[in-house]
């Protein structure tokens, strides 16, 4: 060659060992992460954020923990009025899951915060009771942050009670704008970002996809 040598083209064989290697390493590193992690309890669980999918990752922890055999509840602090596929898929797992639709829709629909703030205060209640029967596993909150946003509800009082939930119980909290106070006092914060939507090029709520 003109320059004396020429760059050796690795063999497929010392890619595949090169890899190996390094996944060994990262295996090891994982384990030992791992086995420091000892606890287990129940978690509090914020969705938020302006990206669809808050709600809709929920579902799949609550239809998880049906898998498990454990006993979900469920309060629906705005979607009530809507008639959705996840109450219809729930209802074939009988006294395993409870689903509480307590809402009357969004503050713009109903154009009556008396109202509204008399129907946060039932789904509440509800929440409430469901939080404190130790035959939960795992409640999940559907929308209560935008009821928490409009101050329909005591954001002192709502995380207190969270803060004060049975030790192995799971809450899951969803709904855009979450409050500071709730962020704070979570063991796992998930925000939705906003990529793209169709609703911006037309396309109306679907079943299936949107309820």
């Amino acid at each position: 060659m003109e320059q004396g040598m020429i760059d050796r083209v690795e063999t497929e064989e010392e890619i595949n060992r090169r890899h190996n290697e390094k996944m060994a390493k990262r295996k090891a590193i994982r384990e030992r992460m791992l086995a420091t992690k000892t606890e287990e309890r129940g978690l509090l669980i914020v969705h938020t954020g302006k990206g669809k999918g808050k709600s809709t990752a929920a579902f799949g922890i609550v239809l998880r923990c049906l898998g498990h055999g454990m006993r979900v509840g469920i309060v629906q602090f705005v979607k009530g009025v809507w008639g959705t596929g996840e109450r219809v898929a729930l209802e074939r797992f009988g006294d395993l899951a409870t689903c509480r639709a307590m809402g009357e829709g969004f503050t713009w629909d109903t154009q009556d915060r008396v109202r509204d703030i008399a129907a946060a205060r039932k789904a509440w209640d509800a929440a409430k009771a469901m939080i404190s029967d130790p035959d939960y596993r795992l409640v999940l909150l559907d929308e209560l942050n935008i009821v928490l946003r409009y101050d329909y509800l005591p954001i002192d009082e709502v995380v207190a009670v969270l803060k004060a939930k049975p030790r192995d119980l799971h809450v899951i909290v969803t709904g855009r704008n979450a409050r500071a106070e709730l962020i704070e006092a979570a063991d796992l914060v998930t925000e939705m970002a906003l990529v793209k939507h169709p609703f911006r090029a037309g396309v109306r709520a679907q079943p299936g996809i949107e309820f």
